[in-house]
């Protein structure tokens, strides 16, 4: 059964994936200072993405039991594998495919 909730768990996830994906398209550029490093917009965008995330997770598990969060929580790796081959080109390799498989089965299989 899917409440608000648990969409606040699957919009948790969400942001925290993109969150990711920011912190490392940061990490890939070269900068002139130390100071630009930790201090650009894709930095401070990717943490503030966490910090709402985790209030999100915090909301979501409000109304949840925390067995259904952890399950949720896993699709992150999903989303992070599709959203790196978007904005980053990464190949989806079978080993890649074969364990995002094994993570929507065990989805699957937890929730029927």
């Amino acid at each position: 059964m899917v409440n608000k909730y648990m969409l606040l768990l699957v919009l948790s996830v969400v942001v925290a994936s993109f969150s990711q994906i920011l912190l490392k398209k940061s990490a890939g550029k070269t900068y002139a200072s130390v100071i630009r490093e930790y201090l650009n917009p894709f930095v401070i965008t990717g943490y503030g993405m966490m910090v709402l995330s985790t209030l999100l997770t915090v909301g979501g598990y409000a109304g949840l039991e925390y067995k259904n969060g952890a399950v949720i929580e896993a699709l992150g790796f999903v989303l992070v594998m599709f959203l790196s081959r978007i904005f980053f080109g990464e190949k989806i390799t079978k080993k890649k495919l074969l364990g995002n498989s094994l993570i929507l089965l065990g989805i699957f299989v937890f929730y029927s």
